[in-house]
């Protein structure tokens, strides 16, 4: 393997080389922890040695984000499966959404399938509100949530009007529970997720905030949606600082994506997020899950990096970020796309092009995995959070989820020179979404604006 001192300049020693500090105690996480890091070393240094590699490298010793075999393999996953992914069949809302945001963030027009989303969907959606995962299946908000989010990216008035806004208002009234949580389906469990789908659900589509008359939630002296949510994710957050799905059990990256989403959608983060949470424990836990030198995150306490948290907890950073910096004017005075992130975001993308691009397409958990959509749509979104800029712009309107709507998006600025050795862009052209809707901007506004033309 070529000497450290061997790599481009602008490779810093901390992606090339083992932590100098190591545990004696052998233990099964210990060993699984060596193996990865095995498996993603040699991929961070192949710039290092090119007769080792295929591929080109950048001066930052990074190889080329190969786009087009990506596309063809995300066009392949939204074609008919074989009949051995029948497991796959309470799924189809994740894969349509899936494989459409990871086509968009490549750079392709996710349009032209609405025709095939809307006949994907049609079957899907209940009379009693909402959608399944497959063909006669129970409502299920992740499903929903999956739903809308692939029609919003299709976009179009064909597609929006497909959503009956009505029964989906009756139907997460039922969901509602006295202690401000969200039930995941009928009879179902409740947990963070739930509430960040339902509240996407209700903002997106301009559904009344008042519950529903026959909501079981009245009884227990509720009148809105909103009621109770904040104190609900509060008792989420556990002792080591990061937040669990139901109070009192392990916290978890995703279940910190879904807070942080939800009280993004409460109100603006420099509020909701001190309000409800204590910040800087959740900073630390979150700190804590980003090794060295895989670059990658990982999205529980002692596991291992994985790509799917490039999403889940890659971008809470925005979130987190603009809680501490507070809204900029509505000019946008105060913005500064070149600030520095509070993770290492060049470690993030790293990991993600060297070790997560699978071969012939597609992206993947770590080097020794399959590539799948669920992975290459996740790990593309937290490549494309590294290369942009979120933040919080206050906003005149008073109406209900106005500061889910006031998110803004700039490039990041980065340079290099003798002043600044530590800039680093990886050479990649990855499209920006919204970062608590995840979609795209035009998306979130494009279904906002029909539904609230709609009369009730």
């Amino acid at each position: 393997m070529a000497a450290v001192d061997d790599f481009p300049a602008l490779v810093p020693h901390h992606f090339l080389t083992p932590p100098p500090l190591q545990d004696e105690l052998t233990t099964q996480t210990s060993e699984a922890q060596q193996k990865t890091l095995e498996e993603c070393l040699p991929l961070l240094r192949a710039a290092g040695d090119p007769t080792r590699s295929p591929f080109d490298f950048n001066e930052f010793g990074l190889p080329e984000l190969r786009k087009e075999d990506h596309i063809d393999f995300l066009h392949e996953n939204l074609s008919v499966f074989p009949a051995p992914y029948v497991g796959l069949d309470a799924s189809r809302p994740w894969l349509v959404y899936w494989g459409l945001m990871a086509l968009y963030f490549l750079g392709e027009d996710v349009m032209p399938m609405r025709e095939r989303v809307m006949s994907t969907f049609y079957p899907l959606q209940n009379r009693s509100g909402g959608f399944g995962g497959g063909h006669g299946h129970d409502s299920h908000l992740a499903t929903t949530y999956g739903a809308l989010l692939s029609i919003a990216l299709a976009g179009g008035e064909s597609a929006y009007r497909m959503i009956d806004r009505r029964a989906m208002w009756h139907w997460l009234g039922r969901l509602k529970q006295a202690d401000g949580a969200f039930q995941i389906s009928e009879g179902g469990e409740k947990d963070t997720r739930g509430a960040y789908c339902a509240l996407i659900v209700i903002s997106l589509l301009s559904l009344p905030i008042e519950l529903p008359p026959d909501s079981p939630a009245r009884d227990a002296g509720l009148k809105t949606f909103n009621d109770r949510l904040g104190t609900y994710i509060s008792r989420c957050q556990t002792y080591e600082g990061g937040i669990s799905g139901t109070p009192g059990n392990e916290a978890h990256g995703a279940y910190v994506f879904c807070a942080l989403g939800c009280l993004c959608l409460l109100g603006p983060p420099d509020k909701t997020l001190r309000r409800y949470l204590d910040l800087d424990a959740l900073i630390y836990w979150m700190s804590s899950r980003q090794y060295a030198p895989e670059g990658g995150l990982a999205g529980r306490t002692n596991k291992l990096v994985d790509g799917c948290y490039s999403h889940w907890l890659g971008n809470c950073w925005p979130l987190v970020q603009a809680a501490l910096s507070g809204s900029s004017s509505n000019d946008g005075h105060g913005v500064n796309p070149g600030a520095g992130d509070l993770y290492s975001s060049e470690g993030l993308a790293r990991y993600i092009i060297c070790c997560c691009q699978a071969t012939p397409g597609g992206l993947r958990d770590k080097p020794s995995k399959r590539p799948d959509s669920y992975h290459t749509c996740y790990t593309l979104s937290g490549l494309s959070t590294t290369k942009h800029f979120h933040y919080y712009q206050a906003s005149d309107e008073i109406s209900q989820f106005d500061s889910a709507f006031s998110w803004r998006v700039a490039e990041k600025r980065t340079s290099h020179s003798e002043s600044n050795p530590a800039a680093f862009d990886d050479g990649t052209d990855v499209k920006p979404m919204h970062p608590v809707f995840a979609i795209p901007h035009h998306s979130v506004e494009g279904l906002r604006q029909w539904s609230g033309q709609q009369p009730w």
